[in-house]
């Protein structure tokens, strides 16, 4: 079946802010054979125009996303090129023994049904990262983490479109040179490979994390002291729903900024100004920041300004209340940085990315 290529297409509905914007062209994809077959088609050339005149022989390319389901992007104006849909699915076990199950899951599932399935058969690892929004083939790229977890602590290896090479290649754990919030993906492969697939190894006989956050406070409160995978997961769910808002009732992508990671010189410092500063301590010695706190400090918890604003239950959280445009959401966004630099000498890092 021979691709749909749309022009022109409204991605208000495919990204989580519920932002306008416009793709010049758009194309979903659900194999890696029409993916193949995406990059075969002549939408990309472009015909240059030279002298008043458009020259056939003369082209370049145009610029392409990848689009998952929009959780961590932010469009400030029409993205001039290709919105790919990456709609690859599936779940296939490659190995399991009486310790653990290695699997290989499709990019374009989505996150949380499968952080559900992982539950359900008693597979542990992902339990703390339940109802992050996004799909499997964006969990890599951001290193997604939440409540004491990363998820480069269960992945095995990333399969990738390189569309320089025009062939699919398996990147280690260690070649996707994961760190917080942060991958190869964002760097080398930006604009070059699109994951298509990736390899998890869960446990049969996980090691609960319930110290980070509220879990273990929860996980009291309803009087289990022996809990479960899916206690743990339930527990989150529930945490995450009381805090944050859901994307389908009030536009958002998450947690709009990074937590800051600084020197212990410099926490110490910060720690002398702003005694009630939070902070957690890092192996590497360094401290992370809460972000929100600092946010919340400089007033912009529950701040609004016409139809865009800060969430009232997390700082970090910028919402769109309806019709607010991406450049309404960008330009809060500096305005939070700004006051946060001039009050902790802080540099905020957008986890966002925004698509200009």
């Amino acid at each position: 079946m021979s691709l749909v290529i749309q022009e022109n297409v409204n991605l208000s509905s495919m990204n989580t802010f519920g932002v306008e914007a416009q793709a010049r062209y758009f194309i979903r994809f659900s194999s890696k054979e029409e993916l193949i077959e995406v990059f075969q088609k002549s939408v990309f050339d472009v015909p240059v125009k030279k002298e008043n005149k458009v020259t056939r022989n003369a082209s370049t390319k145009l610029p392409f996303l990848c689009l998952g389901e929009g959780s961590n992007i932010l469009f400030v104006q029409p993205f001039s090129g290709v919105v790919l849909k990456n709609e690859i699915r599936g779940l296939e076990i490659l190995k399991q023994t009486a310790e653990s199950v290695s699997l290989k899951v499709g990019a374009g599932e989505n996150w949380h049904k499968f952080v559900l399935h992982c539950v359900q058969q008693n597979w542990g690892g992902v339990e703390n990262l339940s109802l992050i929004p996004g799909t499997v083939g964006a969990a890599p790229i951001q290193n997604i983490g939440a409540y004491g977890v990363e998820v480069q602590d269960v992945i095995e290896a990333v399969e990738i479109y390189d569309i320089e090479q025009k062939k699919f290649l398996i990147l280690s754990k260690e070649e996707c040179q994961f760190s917080y919030r942060d991958s190869i993906f964002k760097r080398e492969g930006r604009g070059r490979w699109i994951i298509t697939s990736v390899n998890f190894t869960l446990s049969k006989k996980p090691i609960l994390r319930t110290h980070y956050g509220a879990i273990e406070i929860e996980l009291k409160n309803q009087g289990i002291s022996h809990p479960t995978i899916k206690d743990i997961s339930d527990t989150v769910i529930k945490i995450r729903r009381s805090k944050l808002p859901d994307p389908k009732e009030l536009g958002n992508a998450g947690s709009f900024f990074k937590n800051p990671v600084v020197t212990a010189d410099f926490y110490s410092s910060l720690k002398q100004a702003h005694p009630q500063i939070i902070a957690y301590p890092e192996a590497s010695g360094q401290y992370k920041i809460a972000a929100a706190w600092c946010i919340e400090q400089c007033g912009f918890k529950g701040w609004r300004q016409g139809a865009c604003g800060v969430h009232s239950q997390q700082a970090l959280v910028l919402v769109n209340y309806g019709t607010a445009t991406g450049n309404e959401i960008l330009a809060l966004s500096e305005r939070i940085r700004t006051k946060v630099f001039e009050t902790f000498q802080i540099q905020l890092e957008t986890e966002v990315q925004v698509i200009s």
